[in-house]
């Protein structure tokens, strides 16, 4: 391999404090949930109400992505993720000093807002460090962090919950952040600004984009809690959100510089990309809230061991991430991401199988299964939609992949919940998301042969007719 592929030492700290924030906000956006019975009982409150401390994060992290596009450029990648750091941080300390619920609700928006600057920043920067030919292996470290962050965010908040007061769950994160802060500082190269923006920030696009995506996330989120999206809960922000993306489609078509280029899905390669990346996370995300409730409901587990039985599917992406992603540097995404679906599809047939005398060492072997397939056919994935993207359109495609990456989980959560509150049982229920979740990984290999081909060189500038030839 030439010294020009390779990840030199500079690299590879600039990889590793980039991850060490970015693990951050994916930590904290799962955290929180294990608390929620302990923060009713502390503030006198119901649990619809402390719901909105989850709820709350994640809209704020889903309208934050679109001004991350536009401010990037406008900004520089390195000014805008110490901004991020130091929002989170601030958050992280007024939520874990929070006097009411209120109040740390207020503070869960303020992290929520400095995640969602983190977020597509964690790619933005990754992509643009390791340029097209090593795009595969350092998402595939970016991987490491995708898989085990959601696991590890259930056990980490069980492990403070059994030892010290809850407010350590957030507290916790202001050391840990001022760490990032410092070491971000010093290891992430400064870019200066971008390119001039003659048009200035897209202020139409971001006050339809953004709060559109915020209401379709609400509303997959009150389906959820209310069992039907019947209700005038979900229905209403199903609504608003519709209207707003219909609004922001228009407006992108009559705006020369929009916020996001619709024009991008026109490129056959980014939308397979993104549409797999979306599926897989919603397949993924529907296994991550589904298999903790079968060990706790069906083996009688309490939460921190059902985590921790959550481990094997983290780590099966863990180990599959990384060598995927180098792997597709040579040798291009479509075989690796089809070896990969096939098992991730039939680790879920497996699970349809587990019932209560099942022992537990077998759905964790079907989960491990998962996260190995997972991982084969998403780092693979993610190194050819940025060998796809020229490199002025990575901040796009980066917001892009986010906002359907939070769709997806927000859908799978809403899906599953439908699922298992209208199964004959919680036996019954786990198969269901199961089978749901091996219906969603065919329609990725349905995707998968419209991935690009072996990797080739980008173009050095967006040209959208140019884009919507390539394959």
């Amino acid at each position: 391999m030439s010294s020009k592929d390779s990840l030199g030492p500079r690299l590879l700290g600039v990889i590793a404090v980039v991850l060490f924030g970015g693990l951050l906000g994916i930590l904290n956006s799962t955290m929180a949930a294990v608390a929620a019975g302990t923060l009713a009982r502390d503030f006198d409150t119901s649990l619809s109400t402390i719901g909105w401390t989850s709820t709350g994060f994640l809209l704020a992290v889903t309208a934050t992505i679109p001004f991350t596009t536009w401010a990037v450029d406008r900004f520089g990648g390195k000014r805008l993720w110490l901004a991020g750091l130091l929002l989170f941080i601030a958050g992280s300390f007024g939520a874990g000093m929070a006097w009411n619920v209120g109040s740390l609700i207020a503070f869960r928006v303020l992290q929520g807002i400095g995640a969602g600057l983190l977020d597509p920043l964690v790619l933005i920067l990754l992509a643009r460090a390791a340029g097209p030919r090593r795009a595969g292996r350092v998402m595939g470290l970016m991987g490491v962090v995708l898989s085990l962050g959601p696991v590890l965010g259930p056990i980490a908040g069980g492990a403070v919950l059994a030892s010290l007061p809850w407010r350590w769950m957030f507290l916790l994160s202001v050391p840990f952040g001022a760490v990032a802060y410092l070491l971000a500082r010093r290891v992430i190269p400064a870019d200066g600004r971008g390119e001039p923006q003659e048009a200035g920030l897209d202020v139409l696009g971001l006050a339809l984009l953004g709060p559109g995506f915020g209401a379709v996330v609400l509303a997959l989120s009150q389906t959820a809690e209310h069992g039907t999206v019947a209700a005038w809960q979900p229905l209403l922000p199903l609504g608003v959100g519709a209207a707003l993306l219909l609004g922001y489609g228009i407006h992108a078509r009559r705006r020369a510089e929009p916020l996001i280029d619709l024009r991008l899905f026109a490129n056959r390669g980014f939308s397979a990309s993104v549409t797999i990346m979306g599926l897989g996370g919603l397949s993924l995300f529907a296994a991550l809230f589904a298999l903790p409730l079968y060990y706790q409901q069906v083996h009688g587990h309490g939460v921190f061991a059902a985590g921790l039985l959550m481990a094997p599917i983290g780590l099966g992406g863990a180990v599959a991430m990384p060598l995927a992603g180098r792997m597709s540097d040579r040798i291009g995404a479509r075989g690796l991401a089809t070896g990969g679906a096939i098992v991730a599809a039939l680790s879920t047939l497996a699970l349809t199988r587990v019932g209560p005398d099942t022992p537990e060492m077998w759905p964790a072997l079907a989960a491990f299964a998962l996260g190995l397939g997972s991982g084969c056919f998403s780092a693979p994935t993610m190194g050819s939609l940025y060998r796809t993207l020229p490199g002025p359109m990575v901040a796009q495609g980066s917001s892009v992949l986010y906002m359907l990456n939070q769709l997806g989980a927000a859908l799978g959560v809403a899906l599953v919940t439908l699922i298992l509150q209208t199964a004959e049982g919680p036996v019954a229920g786990f198969h269901g998301v199961a089978w749901f979740s091996f219906a969603v990984i065919v329609i990725v290999l349905a995707a998968i042969p419209l991935l690009p081909g072996r990797p080739q060189a980008p173009a050095e500038q967006y040209v959208p007719d140019q884009m919507a030839r390539t394959s």
